[in-house]
C-alpha cells in the first residue's frame, strides 16, 4: 500500500520537541533527539541520550545493547507519524525477527552520537513492519533487527 505524507520529506530536520508531539514515548523516555532525514521508505534520527547517565533503560548503571531495541521501536514510530502526518498511536512489539548485536553495552563513550534508521518494509492499519539499524559515530553497526509492531485499534497507518 503507498503511503501518501501529509508532512514534506527530506531534509527537513526536526528536534527532540516536534519528536515529543510525534511518537508516544515522553519524557525521558523518548529517546531520539532529532530527525536528520526521512521519505517514505525510512527515517534517520540521531541521539545521545545512550551516554545519559539518567537514561530510562539504564540496569544497574549500563545501558545495555539490547536497549537499541527501544530506539529502534521509537524510529518506527516516529516514521509512522511522519507518513500520516499525525501523531503514532501506541504499538505493541509482537515480533522481534533477526535482533543482532555488535556490542555489550551502548553507554561507550567512543559511540558517539547514533545514528538510528528505520526502514519500513511492509504496513497497514492493524501493523507495521520495520527493519531497524544502530550505527556509531564512526559507522559500525551496533545493533539491528527486525521488529512488527501492532495497534490495538485500528485507526492510522503509524509505526508504533
Amino acid at each position: 500500500m503507498p503511503f501518501v505524507s501529509k508532512l514534506p520529506s527530506g531534509p527537513v530536520v526536526l528536534d527532540r520537541a516536534a519528536i515529543l508531539r510525534l511518537i508516544p514515548h515522553q519524557g525521558r523516555m523518548c529517546l531520539l533527539e532529532r530527525v536528520a532525514g526521512w521519505d517514505a521508505a525510512r527515517v534517520r534520527c540521531l541521539a545521545r541520550s545512550h551516554l545519559d547517565p539518567a537514561n530510562p533503560l539504564r540496569r544497574h548503571g549500563v545501558l545495555p545493547a539490547v536497549a537499541g531495541i527501544e530506539y529502534g521501536l521509537q524510529a518506527a514510530a516516529l516514521h509512522g507519524a511522519l507518513i500520516d502526518g499525525e501523531p503514532t498511536p501506541p504499538g505493541l512489539l509482537a515480533s522481534l525477527r533477526a535482533a543482532r548485536f555488535a556490542c555489550a553495552r551502548l553507554d561507550e563513550a567512543a559511540i558517539g552520537t547514533m545514528s538510528v534508521t528505520a526502514q519500513l518494509l511492509a504496513g497497514d492499519a492493524r501493523a507495521m513492519r520495520y527493519e531497524f539499524t544502530l550505527l556509531a559515530e564512526d559507522g559500525r553497526t551496533l545493533a539491528s533487527g527486525e521488529a512488527l509492531i501492532a495497534f490495538a485499534a485500528p485507526g492510522g497507518t503509524g509505526g508504533g
